[in-house]
């Protein structure tokens, strides 16, 4: 396959994923900053959601304060902010557009009519009673695009590199959302495991579609922040955990060198990874420091997503 076609793949289903995860957090941000607190600023609030989206310095760059506006204005629909869910879903147009005869009619009509009606929304009409909404709109057409890749895409090359650039992204945004919970969230004020912060974690479980799976999976009626965070780095039956996306990142290149006849260092990067979590427990998690753990699986992502454009001739 040639690199600009493996790269595009990665990027069409990359940017879906990010557009996916900026409507996340964005929910994330609206539910916290609907809860009444004593003395709490709802700009921390959306502070911490531009935080957890990476976003921070290019809003500081066009806006003085942390509003609502402001904030779903950038993330949602700011041409300019290139994580923005208006910026992804036209790169995803344009990635999937240079190799139609690559990927399936399903998957481009999904993510053509996703940007068609995406264009025709007005930022300013856009109220607190129609955010949520819009919100969840969006969330559905990324998961469009998935089940159309996932139910009509032969699996082949061009099949794992979508799949690379969904958990790479995923992945990514996982672990900062645990980080900028860990460290921002919780009021200087809260003690750790009260009602506040037990809320907030609850919220951080269903900005992934996880509340239900949680409890199914620790059969208890508290919300844990050390379970909460076992739930989304180690257990692999989570789709959304550090640990089942490199389960399938490393299996998946693995397959990839077998069909190439050489293993390039991308696949040791995403052993390693892979090796962190499977062996891993919170109990040494933790006693190292959530944080620094976090940090580690971010900057470890990272290197692996430009080793791969490396090892295989990204454009």
């Amino acid at each position: 396959m040639l690199g600009r076609t493996a790269a595009s793949l990665f990027w069409t289903s990359r940017y879906n994923e990010r557009a996916e995860n900026m409507a996340r957090l964005l929910e994330v941000g609206y539910r916290i900053a609907m809860t009444p607190r004593l003395g709490q600023d709802t700009a921390d609030d959306w502070h911490s959601t531009l935080a957890s989206a990476g976003c921070e310095q290019a809003f500081l760059a066009k806006y003085d304060e942390f509003t609502k506006r402001s904030v779903v204005a950038h993330m949602l629909f700011d041409p300019d902010n290139p994580s923005s869910v208006r910026s992804c879903i036209e790169a995803a147009r344009n990635n999937a557009r240079s190799v139609r005869t690559a990927i399936t009619g399903e998957m481009w009509e999904s993510i053509n009519t996703t940007y068609i009606e995406f264009m025709e929304v007005r930022p300013q009409h856009m109220s607190d009673d129609r955010l949520p909404d819009f919100l969840a709109w969006i969330k559905q057409r990324s998961m469009l695009f998935r089940g159309a890749l996932l139910g009509t895409l032969m699996r082949d090359e061009g099949y794992h590199f979508s799949q690379f650039g969904t958990f790479i992204e995923r992945a990514d945004n996982t672990a900062r959302i645990l980080d900028v919970k860990y460290w921002i969230l919780l009021p200087d004020n809260e003690v750790v495991g009260g009602s506040l912060d037990r809320y907030q974690w609850s919220t951080i479980l269903r900005s992934v579609s996880a509340n239900r799976s949680y409890r199914h999976a620790y059969r208890d009626a508290h919300v844990r922040p050390f379970n909460v965070a076992e739930f989304l780095i180690l257990r692999k039956e989570m789709p959304r955990s550090l640990a089942y996306c490199y389960d399938w990142i490393s299996g998946s290149l693995d397959d990839l060198a077998e069909r190439y006849g050489e293993r390039p260092e991308s696949c040791t990067l995403a052993q390693e990874a892979h090796a962190i979590l499977a062996q891993g427990s919170m109990q040494e998690i933790f006693q190292s420091g959530l944080h620094e753990f976090l940090i580690d699986m971010i900057r470890r992502n990272n290197t692996l997503g430009m080793q791969l454009a490396k090892d295989y001739n990204f454009a």
